[in-house]
């Protein structure tokens, strides 16, 4: 049996790169299981995998064990979950507050996931060549939020070039998952970082201030100063699963630290007295939009235990 690296899946064919650097389309043969979760797609781009030849085609056998894996709810299977991407040593998730405006719930979401699966994240605020005075001052106070509970973040212009040195910096010699809605400029990021990748991109549609999908399906891209790169399909909402609703309050960094000072060891930090996190949030250590969202992301994880 050979071994191989996941770069492309399609759905129902995986191109897999050999030890030897040759490429091959394979299929998955048996049944393929992710700690129980029901999954549309067992393997993923970034799995290691072992194969045996079929003629011009391979047939994945098995997966190597993961170190992390990240995952969404399918867009199209409410009862199923879509795996992003495994063996990951971050991500980066590419975000803007013009055309189009993404909300600090979706960023928290994400991040929450990241944070789940021991991924590390970095915010990148793309775009600022079209910022306004008005636009600046609030890209500096919502940098500062995610600053302040402990997120590295960068403000880029990938059409200007500006910072992108620091994005390279990032991302050499690691494996990285480049994240975020449709139209924040992925794949323009990608393609000014390394002119070889020539990715598709288009532009914003003008009617609806909203990304067009350019990239359908998760691929691995290989960059000419060292690393790769797994590009993902445009993601317009990031519900979460595979974690209970008492554990999402470990993944917001700063409310997880308060919170070792509470009175109660279950507190939910929304009701009770004596609860260090609402004290904390009083004195301004927890920014209120975080404490809000997360508040939001409960109460959507109390839906779903009641419905």
């Amino acid at each position: 049996m050979e071994t191989g690296l996941v770069i492309k899946s399609t759905g129902s064919w995986f191109t897999v790169r050999k030890q030897d650097g040759s490429v091959i389309n394979c299929r998955i043969r048996g049944s393929f299981r992710t700690r129980g979760i029901r999954n549309t797609n067992p393997v993923a781009v970034g799995d290691y995998v072992h194969l045996i030849i079929d003629g011009e085609h391979g047939i994945i056998k098995e997966i190597d064990p993961r170190k992390n894996y990240i995952i969404r709810k399918s867009p199209n299977l409410s009862k199923e979950t879509q795996i992003i991407a495994a063996n990951i040593d971050q991500a980066l998730l590419v975000v803007t507050l013009v055309f189009p405006n993404i909300s600090t719930e979706f960023i928290d979401r994400f991040l929450v996931t990241a944070e789940a699966y021991s991924i590390p994240s970095i915010l990148i605020f793309n775009k600022t060549d079209l910022y306004d005075e008005k636009k600046i001052k609030e890209l500096q106070k919502v940098k500062s939020v995610y600053e302040g509970a402990g997120y590295k973040s960068i403000k880029i212009s990938a059409v200007e070039r500006k910072n992108l040195e620091k994005i390279k910096y990032l991302l050499k010699d690691k494996i990285s998952l480049i994240a975020g809605q449709s139209g924040v400029g992925k794949s323009t990021i990608l393609n000014a970082i390394d002119s070889n990748l020539n990715l598709r991109t288009e532009n914003i549609s003008k009617s609806h201030k909203t990304g067009k999908h350019t990239t359908t399906f998760a691929e691995m891209h290989f960059l000419n100063f060292g690393g790769s790169v797994i590009d993902t399909p445009g993601i317009k909402g990031f519900g979460l699963v595979d974690f209970e609703r008492e554990e999402i309050y470990h993944y917001f960094p700063e409310i997880f630290k308060a919170s070792k000072n509470c009175e109660y060891n279950n507190c939910s930090h929304t009701h009770e007295t004596n609860c260090a996190v609402k004290k904390s949030l009083k004195k301004g250590l927890i920014s209120e939009t975080r404490y809000r969202n997360y508040l939001r992301i409960l109460d959507d994880k109390g839906k779903k235990y009641r419905g």
